[in-house]
């Protein structure tokens, strides 16, 4: 009968770990025991010969060191100013002076004094009032003058306005156109309004003749007269803005 060997192939590693766990617990064993022998040996003792014994050495003398005395502070010496006294001057002897008599005035009586007599101021004034007299005079004359003038004005300007408004009114008249049966005491009144160059605005009826016929006739005249003649002086046209106008027949 034969026997058959089968090789394992795991047997080789699992012995050569288990030589090196063996050998790593061995070094363990040893270094350990090692140790601890060290740790229990008795410390030794070193001995040093000498042939002779050496000279004694003498440590010099320690000498105290003084103590350093520090000075008392010193109060500071105060300077006091130099004072010079004077020297007291002996009194001087002072000369007394004996009053000589006074010699006697003669008391004399004063003199009249002279009294000035003011002057007249007479022929002053009478200047001064003749000066102001003959202003007044020039002033007056000026004044009387300058009343004369406005005056003449005045009556130049009554002049022209009455010229003009009776210039106005005959052309009135001639527009109008007579209606029969009318009074002679027929009175109609009339406020006419003017614009600058003679326009007629409006004519206003104030107060009637009581013949209603004559009265249209003269607002028809007013009406047809357009423009009616104003003077050239265009500072009088206030005067002939409103004329209050009074138209009788027989006139």
């Amino acid at each position: 009968m034969s026997a058959t060997v089968y090789y394992e192939p795991n047997k080789l590693p699992a012995g050569i770990l288990a030589l090196l766990v063996h050998s790593i617990f061995f070094a363990l064993l040893y270094f350990g025991l090692n140790w601890n022998r060290h740790a229990y040996l008795p410390a030794t003792m070193t001995v040093q010969l000498w042939s002779s014994l050496p000279d004694e050495v003498v440590a010099p003398p320690v000498i105290p060191k003084a103590e350093e005395v520090v000075p008392p502070p010193q109060p500071e010496k105060i300077v006091q100013p130099d004072i010079v006294i004077p020297e007291k001057k002996k009194p001087v002897p002072v000369p007394v002076e004996v009053p000589k008599p006074k010699p006697e005035i003669k008391k004399t009586a004063p003199k009249a004094a002279k009294v000035a007599k003011p002057k007249s101021d007479t022929p002053k004034l009478g200047k001064q009032n003749a000066e102001a007299r003959r202003i007044a005079e020039q002033q007056a004359a000026l004044q009387k003058a300058e009343q004369a003038r406005q005056a003449e004005q005045a009556a130049a300007i009554g002049r022209v306005v009455d010229e003009y408004q009776a210039k106005i009114q005959a052309k009135i008249r001639r527009n109008i156109v007579m209606p029969p049966n009318v009074a002679n005491d027929a009175r109609a009144e009339f406020m006419v309004t003017l614009l600058p160059g003679g326009t007629v605005l409006n004519a206003v009826r104030l107060k009637s003749s009581g013949n209603t016929a004559y009265d249209d006739a003269v607002e028809r005249a007013i009406l047809k007269s357009d423009p009616l003649p104003l003077p050239p002086d265009a500072t009088l046209f206030y005067r002939f803005r409103e004329l209050d106008m009074v138209f009788k027949p027989t006139e």
